[in-house]
């Protein structure tokens, strides 16, 4: 029978392995009480012939859709009569879409349609049609298959292909994570997934991502370039990966690595979005077009701040006629460089975090707090969007309770806002409620951020780190040696004697005593 009770950390350390969730978390270990306890110090594990971990959490990952598809079961006719969508909690976005954007008539994205949305991500609605439209028809002359509407069908295949892409996410997480494999149970098991899994198209560009970042951490890095600009060809976000990337390898002294991953990303975004562009080009610029001119979204702190009074962040208003007659939206211009500049300042002090750290931040870290911030400094935050830091969040910072409030967080959240949109008088809410909402999702994730802020600057409390390890997802930073850092004290606290304080004159505080650094050893062959 399995003891009780945990070993020690010294005990986990002694099997550097694989981490088992019930001896390394808190929260893990006391959940485990409703199935018998933490595994023993003895247990005989990994023999399992199927059930791999991996396996275990992909299946996790499959129960967690399957309940998001039965939360999205009311909606899957189209028939929205009564605000189905509102009152069930079932809305996406792929629904209305399919009409809007002409897939009903067989429009093709770009070519015979605008599409707001990146190219690939509408090549993956196209693609979803087209699957939809041959099954439909097979449907209608056979008689041997069920006859949908047309719009549950493109939902249903629209739904199974956003199922692939999240097993590649649990997937990706899971690699990442190397000998913390059971982490990826907190993107398996996920809340805010069984929300948005199905809300829009983000998965996608998540799977391309975490690819992404995956090819990276095997050294692969014109891979993991061609990964990421796939990626941004979806959702523009993986592109903010090559920052902490450039920071990480300015330090690491790995700049042609970076060189090579940021070309072959850019490269991949030129050879994906170039023809479209040129081709049709009205319809594809769309997307960029309502970036510019849309306003504050619902979901962000800049909507909060216009409701208290900041009326002036809106200007200018309304629209204006162009040369030819047509009506061109004005852009809110001073929204527009407020939130650039709260972005940038994000990224500065996330660089100078990188640079002025004792130890060099994990990859994932800096990631995360990039992602996080834009999210938090932007004037749109889409519901769906909170997918995007899922696996980031859960390597950045792999403990189970701070990762699990906030994602009750962003899960609560869609109910508000729903009941906002269905308003008092249909009994729904006043939009105090929902930003309320908005200010408990956002206060977690800055939550979020200052833990790994707190880990990158004291290694010691980073769980990951754990055991002598250095960074797992770094690929060829994992155990690089330091060639260029800051002063990590502030010079103002300079005592005079700063040619004393030289990395010559003291290589060890630098992480300089070897080739891996102090107390670090190279995990890479695991």
């Amino acid at each position: 029978m399995a003891d009780r009770a945990g070993p020690s950390h010294a005990a986990v350390e002694d099997r550097p392995s694989r981490v088992f969730p019930t001896w390394d978390d808190p929260v893990a270990q006391t959940a485990s009480t409703a199935i018998g306890g933490p595994i023993g110090r003895h247990a005989d594990t990994g023999r399992n012939w199927f059930w791999t971990p991996l396996r275990v959490l992909l299946a996790l990952t499959l129960v967690t859709l399957a309940m998001a598809w039965v939360k999205q079961s009311p909606c899957l006719s189209g028939d929205w009569t009564g605000s189905k969508q509102y009152t069930h909690f079932c809305y996406s976005d792929a629904i209305p879409l399919w009409g809007i954007h002409g897939l009903r008539e067989g429009l093709v994205p770009y070519a015979s349609a605008a599409v707001e949305y990146p190219v690939l991500t509408g090549g993956f609605m196209y693609v979803a049609n087209e699957v939809a439209r041959n099954y439909n028809e097979a449907s209608a002359t056979s008689g041997l298959l069920p006859d949908l509407p047309g719009v549950q069908t493109y939902y249903i295949v629209t739904a199974l292909m956003l199922t692939l892409c999240m097993l590649v996410v649990t997937w990706t997480t899971a690699l990442l994570s190397r000998r913390r494999v059971w982490d990826a149970a907190m993107v398996a098991l996920s809340p805010l997934l069984f929300v948005h899994a199905f809300t829009n198209w983000d998965l996608f560009a998540v799977s391309l991502g975490s690819a992404g970042l995956l090819a990276w951490s095997r050294r692969h890095p014109v891979l993991a370039g061609v990964l990421l600009g796939l990626g941004a060809a979806a959702k523009f976000y993986p592109l903010l990966f090559l920052g902490p990337l450039f920071i990480l390898c300015l330090r690491a002294g790995r700049l042609r690595h970076w060189a090579m991953t940021a070309g072959s990303a850019v490269a991949m975004v030129v050879v994906v979005n170039v023809p479209v562009a040129l081709a049709y080009r009205e319809n594809w610029s769309l997307f960029f077009r309502l970036n510019n001119t849309r306003n504050a979204d619902p979901d962000t702190l800049w909507n909060i701040a216009i409701k208290l009074g900041a009326d002036f962040l809106t200007a200018p208003p309304g629209t204006e006629i162009g040369p030819t007659g047509e009506v061109v939206e004005l852009a809110p211009v001073l929204l527009n460089i407020l939130t650039l500049l709260c972005f940038s300042a994000v990224c500065v002090g996330v660089a100078l975090l990188a640079l002025r750290a004792q130890q060099r931040p994990r990859l994932m870290q800096l990631v995360f707090l990039v992602v996080a911030g834009f999210l938090l400094t932007n004037k749109v935050w889409s519901p769906q969007y909170s997918l995007w830091l899922l696996p980031l969040a859960v390597l950045a910072l792999p403990r189970w309770k701070p990762i699990m409030i906030w994602q009750v967080t962003e899960a609560v959240l869609w109910v508000p806002r729903l009941l906002w949109y269905l308003g008092p008088d249909e009994n729904g809410i006043r939009i105090e409620w929902f930003l309320a909402a908005v200010l408990v999702r956002d206060v977690a994730v800055v939550s979020l951020m200052y833990f790994v802020v707190r880990n990158a600057l004291h290694p010691d409390r980073d769980v990951v780190r754990r055991g002598g390890v250095d960074d797992p997802a770094g690929g060829v930073l994992d155990g690089a040696k330091d060639v260029f850092v800051l002063d990590p004290r502030p010079r103002w606290l300079a005592d005079g004697a700063s040619e004393e304080r030289d990395v010559r004159a003291d290589p060890a505080r630098w992480g300089l005593a070897d080739d891996r650094g102090p107390g670090l050893v190279d995990h890479r062959d695991e």
